[in-house]
């Protein structure tokens, strides 16, 4: 007979004992188990124990977290979470270096565990670490000279500390003086400071900036652009990282009228040619959190165009009108002289040939077609970059266009326009981060203004694409449609400069798009010929079988998932996978991104299968009602679901990419019976279903099947012809 459902086996340690097999009631209150373990061991006071896992993370059970202790667990007899942070709130105030060195070592590794946190934050543990960082310092730096390692040391466990327990989101982060501020921002501004105490100091102030509008302000008015710069121009990535998601985390709370400005500073510090050369083209690869910030920066960067985007240009507006006379006056600069007298009616025709010529809509007042938004003046701005910064390749499409015939000139003003438009969407200009995304292009480093040289690129590649299609005005959409192609094709490569990009488009031709849309096309045709089609719906169950024996393999193997934190961007991970024999999920938190799959054994947690009772995706988490952070970053929703069991239990996910989002939620759905709905068993079924069909229809090729069977023909009149073998 089973044992009851409350009931769960464990081992529990107590130093210098042999461990205890016991059976935890999971009715009975925490209390009466621990004094039921400490009569066991003739222990008093069991008032002042608790009981913790006994794993790498070491953190307490409580009425709360209990009934994650599963059959099998391994727990350990400990001092309470509220004798540990009193002793240690004392040991931290010790006058011996050595016995405050190790007091503040254990404080930052205890102080993950939310339970010893709310604890010693009740002590006003905060406040205390505070002031030794604000007053404390500077009695330690007079040792600094002949214990230099130590006063690194003890700072950085007292930074460390600090930020583990303001990332429980306990204590509000406005809370804090400018004392204390103005020290961290020292730490920053030192040029050789302990790499451990830089990074804290850095993750600090990223944190003080992110979560509060005022300490932004006074921040901001401790570190400079200028003092930031040189941590990036050395060779630690971590602390590359955190200066770069600093000054990531000023750009993005900088008020809009500031962000140009701060924008001119980085200009001047030579931010992008230093992240270039010290980054992007270090040796070292780049890891994922320096990449997300890349990718952030990048979006924050292109987010200063938004403005120009959504700005309407204003008809009577002489210095805007200028712009367009000036476009004018490069393109026809020796005919305009030459007409430079006549009538207003003579003067007016002129400008209204000319500038049919330069394919605006509106030949009488082009100032109209840039009414439109987005995307409004960016486009005029980007046309006056081209026609200035590439003024021979602006003059010739201009020229060359003009001297067509009228149903195939290429309209360059119009186009501009529309292609500005494309590049915006394409780049997702306005748009704000995703929190996951480390979607950077480093040709987007390479060049001051690197949107405009963009557009210079792609204005030339979509006048080159018009002549290829031999289009008019009419197939003006359709042109639209295959730069886009061409764009997006040439940017999943990611190339390293403009110049390739540029030459990856050269490959790009439309020859070249239309061959690879006839592959792609063949690679996903249905034939339509009913045998085919039953062929087709006689396949499919096997295939259907094959992709889910795939998801549960992958569940097999495992995944490291991302804990996901609102307050700042840190590395913490948990590992599920399932058991072989698809009955359990095992799951565990883990110190770091593991190099592989992680053992069964390791991971302490367990959820029989049987106990499953819904995945839910999206808006549905409990995880997303909760974080309000988090439910509005579109991104990290799509990506999460959870896992409900029991009455209401929840394991919530938030997957590392799209794909591994669709291979969990495909799994799931696979072990309790449902089917499989993701857009990539979608894909998969299309891939494999139609490889299937061509190995099989392999003989058959060049030979057109009938849409219905040929008839069956008449018996012959003699079976002479038959031979008997016998």
């Amino acid at each position: 007979m089973p044992p009851p459902a409350d009931i769960v086996k464990v081992a529990i340690e107590w130093p210098g004992a042999f461990p205890k097999l016991m059976e935890i009631d999971q009715k009975k209150p925490l209390s009466a188990i621990i004094k039921e373990v400490c009569e066991g061991w003739n222990l008093p006071n069991p008032e002042t124990f608790a009981l913790q896992n006994a794993d790498s993370t070491n953190f307490y059970i409580t009425e709360k977290n209990r009934n994650n202790i599963k059959n099998g667990s391994i727990l350990r007899l400990t001092t309470s979470a509220a004798q540990v942070a009193q002793q240690l709130h004392e040991r931290i105030q010790s006058s011996s270096m050595d016995m405050k060195l190790d007091a503040l070592k254990d404080l930052a590794n205890s102080s993950r565990d939310i339970t010893f946190a709310q604890e010693f934050i009740n002590l006003d543990g905060i406040s205390l670490l505070t002031q030794m960082v604000e007053s404390g310092t500077e009695r330690y730096q007079k040792l600094q000279k002949i214990m230099k390692p130590c006063f690194g040391d003890l700072l950085s466990f007292t930074l460390t500390a600090f930020v583990e327990l303001m990332d429980h989101g306990i204590v509000s982060w406005d809370t804090f003086s400018l004392a204390f501020i103005k020290k961290i921002a020292s730490y920053v501004c030192k040029s050789a400071m302990d790499t451990a105490v830089l990074q804290r100091s850095l993750a600090i102030l990223e944190s003080m900036v992110l979560n509060s509008q005022d300490l932004y302000q006074k921040v901001a008015q401790e570190i400079t652009i200028g003092q930031l710069i040189p941590h990036l121009q050395g060779t630690d990535q971590d602390i590359q990282t955190y200066t770069i998601a600093v000054i990531n985390a000023l750009f993005l709370k900088s008020p809009e009228e500031k962000r140009q400005e701060m924008a001119h500073i980085l200009a001047q510090k030579q931010l992008r040619s230093i992240i270039l050369s010290n980054v992007i083209r270090s040796n070292k690869p780049i890891n994922d959190e320096m990449a997300h910030q890349l990718y952030v920066l990048q979006v924050l960067t292109f987010n200063l165009l938004e403005d120009r985007m959504m700005t309407k240009m204003d008809p009577q507006d002489q210095a805007q009108r200028d712009i367009i006379f000036e476009l004018r006056r490069i393109a026809f600069d020796v005919e305009c002289e030459s007409n430079n007298s006549g009538s207003i009616e003579k003067r007016k025709s002129m400008y209204t040939r000319d500038y049919k010529k330069l394919g605006f809509i509106n030949h009488v007042n082009p100032a109209v077609d840039f009414t439109q938004i987005p995307p409004g003046m960016l486009a005029l701005d980007n046309m006056l970059y081209f026609a200035r910064h590439h003024q021979d390749a602006y003059i010739r499409i201009v020229l060359e266009n003009s001297s067509r015939e009228d149903k195939h000139e290429c309209p360059f003003g119009r186009s501009s326009i529309e292609l500005t438009k494309m590049l915006c969407e394409i780049l997702k200009v306005g748009e704000l981060p995703s929190e996951n995304c480390h979607d950077f292009h480093p040709m987007f480093f390479t060049h001051d203004r690197s949107f405009e040289e963009f557009f210079c690129i792609c204005i030339q590649l979509l006048n080159k694409t018009w002549k290829e299609m031999r289009a008019t005005s009419e197939d003006f959409n359709k042109v639209m449609q295959v730069v886009k192609e061409q764009i997006t094709r040439a940017l999943t490569i990611k190339p390293n400069s403009l110049d390739q990009f540029k030459s990856r488009l050269q490959n790009l031709s439309y020859t070249e798009i239309l061959k690879l849309r006839q592959s792609e096309r063949m690679n996903q045709e249905d034939f339509q010929s009913r045998p085919i089609l039953e062929l087709r719906e006689k396949i499919q169950p096997e295939i259907m079988e094959l992709i889910k024996q795939q998801r549960l393999n992958r569940l097999c193997e495992g995944t490291c998932f991302r804990k996901i934190s609102s307050r700042r961007r840190q590395d913490k991970f948990w590992y599920c996978r399932l058991s072989p024999n698809h009955k359990v999920l095992h799951y565990g938190d883990l110190e770091e991104s593991p190099q592989g799959e992680v053992p069964h054994d390791s991971l302490q947690d367990k959820l029989p299968v049987a106990d499953i009772k819904a995945v839910v995706t999206g808006k549905d988490c409990p995880h997303m009602k909760e974080k309000g952070a988090l439910k509005q970053n579109k991104e990290v929703l799509e990506l999460a679901f959870s896992v409900l069991y029991e009455s209401d239990e929840y394991l919530n996910f938030i997957a590392p990419d799209k794909h591994e989002y669709c291979v969990w939620t495909d799994g799931l759905n696979a072990l309790l019976g449902k089917e499989m709905t993701s857009e990539f068993t979608r894909s998969d079924m299309d891939t494999l279903l139609n490889m299937e069909m061509k190995l099989r229809l392999l003989d058959l090729e060049n030979i057109q099947i009938p849409e219905v069977p040929p008839p069956i023909p008449k018996e012959p009149s003699n079976y002479d012809f038959v031979y008997d073998c016998n």
